[in-house]
């Protein structure tokens, strides 16, 4: 008996570095682009909770296709569960989380703070990653997340290189593992994700909810293009080795919404970037011609914001994904890629059928038997043969790591039965791999709503500065910047205004900073903050302040208000997406209130729109606005690290306060406003009179489509 080895080698399509490519797939025919072209995990949406509901999204038949195919090509599948969730959807959103254990979903994507804690009682061994919804832009952030479960944080897309690394280093001296995500290329938007509020106030369609319109590409002006709210799309693609030695895990292409053909593009020229350390200009070439908004930008990450960051869709754009390019593009991946490897041991002995086994480097195994030998007559079968016909996977997305071959002198083996061999364990194993592992779920106790009962309703007011009239005495907080002066702080306090100061909610590689503010403020004696960002609570809470949650939490549940009550928070501001019937509904035991006057901010942005002039700040009104297409002005607050873009009109409910039901105080907010009318506006308050100008009532009646 002749014992014949033989091994070969094929060189995988993956990067030899630990990194994640993820890529997007909005409808089951982008999984194919995706995969194939060499994407290591995708995300997607189901058709609930997505915050891209606009997308093709995924019945629960097609999830299950969808993590049978890529996980039989070791390819991970993260589910989208990132948009905001109301009290009676909480069941349902439960029930989606379920079924994605049962089909073994590698992740979660959320946002909802309070869907976390329920999770993290119904399936422990769940993996969740932080939605770039939850606005992390800092380290603090990112390990409060880590403490409660996270095991990926999605960062804000504004970061810059030096940002990120400050991040990733904080991390890594507090010993925190928890991965970072980073977009690196895809449609950038103007507001900082989960705190864009836009599309909801200007057409009921909301952002946190996935049902952006993308108001913010119709014309605004603020002196610039025209176009002052529309930023090119992001792309970091010649970046992604420079973010890996940063510290950044995983590499995420936005686009869930987006053609096969650009996923294609996309993952084309982030694998090779990846894998290469470069890409080609052909590639770069048609990844520009299938989708761009007048080329790309990689502003934020530069720290080079400005007009060169903003851009439209022109006709050219448009035009260059021509039907030929588009076809060359669907070529590419017309077939299966070689992602998995496998072994072969052929077994060929004297009067027993003929035995082929192939196992992958999961430890799994598929075996077929085939024809009895005969006497070889003229050439004796040979390892080398035998080769040939194993080494033909096309098809498959397997590829050869290893063949051996026992094979008994003499004897003679069709290649009919060979090759038959082959296909049938080749099948198999693909059958194997795409068996589901589930993930434990047992559905917890839903939070009780309509529970919470207020004692009255009280008065708080937010200025921007420390020129408040003597009536507001009469208010049982009064929130004020943190960097104001200590002069004007100090002599608040001493004319007997209660002062909670405000962290901004923008605190972009500001962290040391507002920490060691807040440490001089403790000094003045002020012990409480306003906390609008995740970033924000988690410093006050490291420093023992006390804490008041802001809108910007997004707080639209009871488990929410449970989860901020568990944490310490004093009392919290509820979302302004919501009804007033849905905040009187909300159960739970800690304070709440609602802002009920003032101009809403529509967007927290990082890049002035009023700088799209190309003058900066030079000539810059103070506030500056922004216009509409019909006219409408919107008040820009910049404090030069960051904008709020506020409300064209104001929200006033002074006459309406009898219907603000279990609601423990009222938030004024006071922009842009001259003493007098602050004056004013607060007796109107007090005297619950009718406004007398344009105003809207917000979301609070109307509520969101």
């Amino acid at each position: 008996m002749a014992i014949l080895l033989t091994i070969q080698q094929k060189i995988p399509q993956m990067t030899m570095l630990k990194t994640e490519l993820l890529a997007p797939a909005g409808s089951l025919e982008v999984i194919y682009p995706a995969v194939r072209m060499g994407a290591n995990a995708v995300y997607l949406g189901a058709d609930i909770f997505s915050a891209r509901g606009n997308a093709g999204n995924f019945n629960r038949e097609q999830l299950l296709e969808a993590v049978k195919y890529c996980h039989a090509r070791n390819v991970a599948v993260h589910l989208a569960c990132n948009t905001l969730i109301h009290d009676d959807e909480m069941e349902s959103a439960l029930n989606l989380i379920k079924y994605a254990c049962e089909i073994g979903i590698d992740a979660i994507i959320i946002q909802d703070i309070g869907l976390v804690s329920l999770i993290r009682k119904a399936a422990p061994n769940m993996t969740l990653h932080a939605s770039t919804q939850m606005s992390v832009h800092t380290a603090e952030a990112a390990k409060m997340l880590y403490d409660m479960g996270f095991e990926r944080v999605v960062l804000a897309r504004e970061l810059s290189k030096t940002e990120i690394k400050e991040i990733a280093d904080k991390l890594k001296s507090m010993n925190c593992p928890i991965e970072l995500e980073v977009f690196v290329h895809g449609a950038l938007c103007m507001s900082v994700s989960g705190q864009c509020y836009m599309s909801a106030m200007l057409g009921g369609r909301s952002g946190n909810r996935g049902l952006c319109a993308q108001p913010c590409r119709l014309p605004f002006n603020a002196g610039g293009n025209g176009h002052d709210l529309s930023l090119k799309d992001l792309s970091l693609i010649s970046n992604l080795r420079e973010l890996h030695e940063i510290g950044v895990t995983s590499f995420k292409i936005e686009g869930r919404m987006k053609r096969p053909e650009y996923v294609a593009a996309a993952v084309s020229a982030c694998r090779q970037s990846l894998d290469k350390g470069f890409v080609d200009e052909e590639i770069l070439e048609r990844l520009r011609a299938v989708f761009s908004r007048s080329g790309f930008t990689d502003g934020y990450y530069t720290e080079k914001l400005g007009p060169d960051m903003f851009g439209t869709r022109s006709k050219d754009d448009v035009t260059s994904a021509t039907n030929k390019l588009l076809t060359q593009i669907r070529t590419s991946y017309k077939d299966e890629m070689p992602l998995v490897p496998v072994s072969f041991k052929l077994e060929v002995k004297n009067s027993k059928p003929a035995k082929l086994i192939v196992c992958d480097n999961d430890g799994n195994s598929a075996e077929a038997v085939g024809d009895i030998p005969e006497t070889a007559i003229n050439t004796p079968l040979s390892a080398e043969r035998c080769e040939g016909y194993l080494n033909k996977t096309g098809g498959t997305p397997f590829y050869i790591d290893m063949i051996e071959c026992i094979i008994d002198s003499g004897l003679t083996l069709s290649a009919k039965s060979i090759n038959a061999m082959r296909r049938d364990t080749l099948q198999a194993l693909l059958s194997i791999r795409e068996k589901v592992n589930p993930i434990a779920f047992e559905m917890p106790n839903l939070p009780k709503s309509a529970t919470h009962n207020t004692k009255g309703m009280g008065f708080r007011a937010k200025f921007r500065n420390g020129n408040i009239p003597d009536a507001f005495l009469d208010c049982e907080l009064i929130y004020v910047p943190m960097f104001l002066a200590d002069s004007e702080i100090i002599s608040l306090m001493d004319r007997g205004f209660a002062i909670a100061v405000e962290i901004p909610r923008a605190m972009f590689g500001r962290e040391d900073e507002i920490e060691n503010r807040l440490k001089d403020l403790q000094k003045l004696g002020v012990y409480e903050v306003l906390a609008s960002n995740l970033g924000a609570v988690a410093l006050a809470k490291k420093l023992g302040m006390d804490i008041h949650g802001g809108f910007g939490l997004n707080l639209a549940n009871t488990a929410a208000l449970e989860w901020a009550e568990s944490f310490g928070m004093l009392d919290v501001e509820v979302s302004f997406e919501l009804t007033l019937a849905q905040i009187a509904k909300l159960g739970g035991n800690i304070p709440r209130g609602i802002i009920s006057y003032g101009r809403l901010p529509l967007m927290l942005t990082r890049n002035c729109p009023a700088k799209n002039d190309g003058k900066g700040c030079k000539n810059c009104k103070i506030p500056p606005i922004i216009r509409d297409r019909k006219g409408k002005e919107f008040p820009i607050i910049c404090d030069k690290k960051s904008c709020e873009i506020l409300n064209c009109v104001p929200l006033i409910l002074s006459d309406r306060q009898s219907e603000i039901k279990n609601v423990d105080f009222e938030i004024l907010h006071f922009n842009v406003e001259n003493s007098v009318e602050i004056s004013g506006k607060f007796k109107d308050y007090v005297e619950k009179n009718a406004p007398k100008a344009e105003f809207t009532r917000g979301l609070y009646y109307r509520g969101l489509s």
